[in-house]
């Protein structure tokens, strides 16, 4: 490969010729016209920056689905220990941790289904476990479980 440079001679300027061209070769090595890292070594740092971004998603979504999982069951419509879903517990007339009095005429049957109107059983039988006992005395005070 060959370039044409411009060289000014000052013997040939009162004649008008003071310029004339001249043939320059260029040598085996090219100028380096950029410095700093090579693109090897660039495309091996970018591949580093992505693998690096994934691992930190992937680690952000490991978290995100632990903290999913420790969230309080309740939050996702779970079961009382009588068995009733905690929206039907909320809204019936006895919710677990009240304290309800015995009235006259009160069974252990009538109380459950007061707890739980969807599956009485299970909350009597939460009930009996509670008492340690199948019978309700009128006045007792019986902590809903």
């Amino acid at each position: 490969m060959a370039a044409v440079e411009v060289i000014e001679v000052p013997e040939f300027e009162e004649l008008d010729q003071g310029r004339y061209l001249h043939l320059v070769s260029v040598g085996t090595t090219p100028r380096v016209l950029r410095t700093g890292r090579t693109l090897a070594q660039r495309r091996a740092a970018r591949l580093r920056m992505i693998q690096r971004r994934r691992r930190t998603a992937i680690a952000l979504l490991l978290v995100i689905g632990l903290v999913i999982l420790a969230w309080p069951g309740h939050a996702f419509g779970s079961t009382t220990n009588t068995g009733l879903s905690t929206d039907l517990a909320n809204s019936s007339v006895l919710a677990p941790g009240m304290l309800y009095v015995v009235q006259p005429g009160d069974s252990i049957s009538s109380i459950a289904a007061k707890v739980n109107p969807v599956e009485p059983a299970l909350a009597r039988r939460a009930l009996v476990r509670e008492l340690g006992s199948s019978y309700v005395v009128p006045g007792e005070h019986v902590l809903i479980p």
